[in-house]
């Protein structure tokens, strides 16, 4: 029972991946302008804020979350709880793990990823590069370890949400794009679609 689970689950996965990465060019511009528009408004913080410091703002995590939430905006991993959860865990995992286990790098690099994966799992808001936000957290410069837990605010919270809001604006300019996946969400869209008419 539980294999057949995971089987159906597998090709699920695999239907959203082929589907959403079809050439249809229609879906190649909405994901290019909202992934451009949503990093473009964090990289423009990061310069016009703190241009002679180091890169806070902009994490490496957030690149692989526009692949999910503006590429694949269908997947599981990709959903808002997914990505606010996700990113908002490792980073409060990988302060904590920072500051209790500081200066071993292969430890706190290795718990702090791990920890992470676990909880999301726990809490059903797996999303890949929340691994990656953990990762940051104890192995970035010392600027970003001097933020402690301010790192989960800014740049991990603060970005996330910009990136959220662009996501949410730009997955449902067309009828066939939609954005979160959730059932509720689309009788609440449906039924707007309905009032507007």
């Amino acid at each position: 029972m539980h294999i057949q689970k995971i089987k159906r689950s597998y090709r699920k996965t695999r239907y959203v991946l082929y589907k959403e990465t079809l050439i249809d060019f229609k879906e190649h511009f909405w994901a290019f302008l909202g992934s451009f528009i949503g990093i473009g408004i964090i990289a423009y913080l990061q310069s016009k804020e703190l241009p002679h410091s180091d890169v806070v703002y902009l994490i490496g995590s957030f690149g692989a979350s526009s692949v999910l939430i503006y590429g694949v905006i269908q997947s599981p991993l990709a959903q808002p709880r997914n990505l606010v959860g996700g990113h908002l865990i490792s980073a409060i995992v990988g302060v904590t793990v920072a500051k209790f286990v500081p200066d071993v790098l292969w430890l706190t690099s290795a718990l702090s990823v791990s920890i992470s994966i676990v909880l999301m799992q726990l809490t059903k808001t797996l999303h890949p590069p929340g691994g990656a936000t953990a990762l940051i957290a104890v192995t970035g410069s010392a600027e970003i370890k001097n933020l402690g837990y301010w790192y989960v605010i800014t740049p991990v919270l603060s970005g996330v949400l910009t990136l959220l809001i662009v996501a949410l604006i730009f997955n449902n300019m067309t009828a066939n794009r939609y954005y979160p996946s959730h059932k509720k969400y689309h009788k609440f869209r449906k039924r707007i679609h309905k009032t507007l008419k």
